[in-house]
């Protein structure tokens, strides 16, 4: 007898995407892993998505799979990966699959490999008519009708089959390992734990989602010398450099554990600090995971990946040609981000350190 939502209990939640659009799915697959007894559930994400694997709870497999529809995927030579990628979904025999996707992506390649597969349930949301390809097929309202949240419109697809949840945060899981380790490194680096400190993270994937480094440290500048507040810098291999002409531009001093960190750390780290102040990156949805406070310099690409159930300030110069969806600024001028003044970083960044701790002492200094 062919499952049916009630009974299925191998499931296969695709989120071919990065880290922070795969966190961003966990309130999702929450509903999922709980609204049914006994169920099994795989991820199937890309290899950026899948280092935030061992974090998720409700995660009990992993199957990678970097699609040649993504933009971040190398070159394909030829079509050997998606064969195989066929073949290891037949052999898993699941019950059902759901593809997750931004409203700017198509779920029908990846409901057509399922479709090969023999999965028998497969669920998406569609702006098509995908005939067979999918079982259950939600006509995709957005961006004609309306535009959700990323994380309400994970969990509006899921609730489509009977699955919810009452708990809608984003969560992951944070080794007490990972915790030792940032203690000790706070303390190596001398971090006087009776200030406030906060961490900055200037770097992103895409440019047009970049705060300017001299802003940054023009904000930076003013936190340490006007308040006393100490700045952590973090970022990976490849942002060594931006950092570093980050913190000689501001003339102040500051900590960096760029390179330093692997995931959990990182996570670790962001769930001790009392703020942190980001470009709209993966850092942002780790810091609303373990609800830490977050500035978020939000470059006007697209609409829905704002920092979800935690106190924030999401800051951004409107433009008339935003939701652009570009990686680079189709303008040539940046001004989502270029025209925000470092002022506005400061002040929000004050604001939500009050909120957050009354009593911690953030007061101006003469210098």
């Amino acid at each position: 007898m062919s499952p049916t939502w009630n009974t299925a209990k191998k499931i296969l939640c695709v989120r071919l995407d990065t880290i922070g659009d795969v966190i961003m799915t966990t309130p999702a697959i929450r509903a999922l892993k709980t609204s049914h007894c006994d169920r099994h559930i795989t991820l199937m994400t890309s290899s950026a998505g899948a280092v935030v694997a061992p974090l998720l709870s409700d995660i009990d497999d992993l199957i990678v799979y970097d699609s040649p529809w993504l933009k971040a995927t190398a070159t394909r030579q030829n079509s050997e990966p998606e064969y195989a990628i066929i073949s290891e979904l037949k052999a898993r025999n699941f019950d059902a699959a759901v593809i997750f996707t931004v409203y700017s992506q198509s779920p029908l390649p990846t409901a057509f490999l399922c479709y090969m597969a023999g999965i028998p349930l497969r669920l998406a949301h569609c702006h098509e008519n995908p005939y067979q390809l999918l079982t259950d097929w939600i006509k995709d309202p957005e961006p004609e009708n309306f535009t959700r949240h990323e994380v309400q419109r994970q969990l509006d697809l899921v609730a489509s089959i009977g699955s919810k949840v009452e708990d809608k945060r984003l969560r992951v899981q944070i080794s007490e390992i990972a915790r030792k380790n940032i203690q000790n490194l706070l303390e190596e680096i001398r971090i006087n734990f009776s200030q406030p400190w906060i961490i900055m993270h200037p770097g992103a994937t895409a440019i047009s989602r970049r705060y300017p480094p001299e802003s940054f440290a023009i904000a930076a500048r003013k936190l340490v010398q006007d308040y006393n507040i100490q700045v952590i810098f973090t970022g990976i291999e490849s942002e060594i450099e931006l950092v570093e002409s980050i913190r000689l531009q501001m003339r102040s001093p500051s900590f960096s554990l760029v390179n330093r960190l692997n995931l959990s750390e990182l996570t670790a780290l962001v769930e001790k600090a009392h703020l942190l102040i980001s470009n709209n990156t993966a850092p942002v949805h780790i810091a609303a995971a373990v609800g830490t406070p977050v500035v978020d310099l939000y470059a006007l690409t697209n609409p829905q990946h704002t920092p979800w159930e935690v106190l924030n300030r999401v800051i951004f110069h409107d433009v008339p040609c935003r939701i652009c969806y570009k990686s680079i600024c189709p303008e040539g001028h940046y001004h989502c981000l270029r025209l925000v003044e470092p002022e506005r970083v400061v002040n929000a960044a004050l604001e939500l350190l009050q909120v957050r701790q009354p009593a911690m002492p953030v007061r101006a200094t003469k210098l």
